[in-house]
């Protein structure tokens, strides 16, 4: 059957070394300014512009009970 022999490969030392990197990535992280911006851009400015999207066009369509040449649109 599959599967015998574990850890009989021998590993990447670049995969090892990135994984390293991976994990241990919280132990280098500093507050720069564009990690600064980065983290404000992903947390403030996205969800706001998706959230003023969606208030902008709620309930302007309506999709149920519509037929062939009847429009979706509300306003």
């Amino acid at each position: 059957m599959a599967g015998h022999n574990h850890g009989m490969t021998h590993s990447d030392p670049a995969f090892v070394k990135w994984n390293n990197m991976v994990v241990n990535r919280h132990k280098y992280f500093r507050w720069t300014p564009r990690t600064a911006w980065i983290t404000f851009a992903y947390v403030v400015l996205v969800p706001s512009i998706v959230g003023t999207a969606g208030y902008m066009v709620d309930g302007k369509w309506d999709m149920r009970g519509k037929r062939r040449g009847d429009l979706i649109s509300e306003f």
